[in-house]
């Protein structure tokens, strides 16, 4: 593509949420917190699963790996948000700004890949108790785990790549808070439907692939719970499973709003909300969710708790 005498972009302004610097402020303090308690929070069940020999089993080993991710994935968005909180300009640089975009979608695409893991895995523990040890082991849990954030990580070098050559000449204002294939395609100063139609092909694939081999695993899970004969062991599989069926809600609820098309003409305002919910507002919650309920990580919460009070103490 002949690019001679274009202006080309060499950064862009994230618009965030604009509004008087007082509320500036406010948000800034209000996330800072919120963005603290996702890191102790998820922090606290990964070091809980490590720290606790008996939580060593491939169901708390996807649990602690989904933990990491959720401090990967807000750490992608968040910190940025807050400088430009503080910020008169705003500005991201065009390699930094396609660098958060890469990573952003890719600690998605992980979340999207590991979720159909731990459904797959309560579908082994419920419906094949007596071959789940040998099938689920620990050496294939972490495999797979690693598989999923490999693949993950692979998927969308193509697309940003395509992204990157287009010619962006002006203006450079992201009206959101994060890099985002929308009003990214949205600022091209050429029409790029082809790259707009694989960016919503790519995304729909994955999301409902996944979304559907959850549904199914569930439901699979679910008739043979309801052919448990005790029930005691009905209400254990239903705590077991219902904290994950609430995450996988909240997550691709959110997901299939946003990103199965991109440049769908939803108002940004409802954009940027959406966005921050599943990529802010549910790290935050997810600790509690996974936590309430299940009593083998209180227990270690409560003895890492102690752990941390003794060595204070020394």
């Amino acid at each position: 593509m002949n690019m001679s005498g274009v202006n080309t972009v060499t950064e862009f302004i994230l618009l965030s949420f604009p509004c008087s610097r007082e509320l500036q402020l406010l948000l800034f303090m209000l996330f800072s917190v919120s963005y603290i308690l996702t890191l102790v929070g998820n922090g606290a069940i990964v070091c809980a699963v490590k720290l606790d020999r008996r939580l060593h089993t491939p169901m708390y080993i996807l649990l602690a790996n989904f933990s990491f991710l959720e401090i990967c994935y807000i750490n992608t968005t968040v910190p940025n948000m807050l400088k430009n909180f503080l910020s008169e300009t705003k500005t991201i640089s065009f390699p930094a700004c396609f660098l958060q975009f890469y990573f952003f979608f890719s600690m998605g695409t992980t979340e999207t890949f590991l979720l159909p893991l731990m459904a797959f895995d309560r579908y082994l523990a419920i419906c094949r108790p007596l071959h789940y040890p040998t099938i689920m082991s620990s050496h294939l849990c972490v495999n797979l785990v690693v598989l999923c954030w490999v693949t993950a990580f692979l998927c969308y070098p193509v697309p940003i790549s395509f992204i990157t050559q287009l010619p962006f000449c002006g203006p450079n204002t992201i009206d959101h808070f994060v890099c985002d294939p929308g009003p990214l395609l949205a600022l091209s100063c050429i029409p790029a439907p082809g790259i707009e139609l694989s960016c919503s092909i790519l995304s729909s694939l994955i999301i409902f692939l996944t979304f559907f081999f959850i549904l199914g695993s569930y439901t699979l899970v679910l008739r043979a719970v309801l052919h448990v004969p005790s029930a005691a062991g009905r209400r254990k599989a239903f705590s077991t499973c219902g904290s994950h069926l609430v995450v996988v809600s909240l997550f691709y609820g959110t997901l299939m709003v946003m990103y199965i098309s991109p440049t769908s003409g939803n108002p940004s305002g409802i954009q940027k909300i959406v966005t921050l919910f599943y990529s802010s507002v549910t790290p935050l919650v997810n600790p509690l969710i996974y936590t309430l309920r299940n009593k083998d990580m209180k227990a270690a919460l409560r003895k890492m708790q102690i752990w941390t009070k003794i060595s204070q103490s020394e």
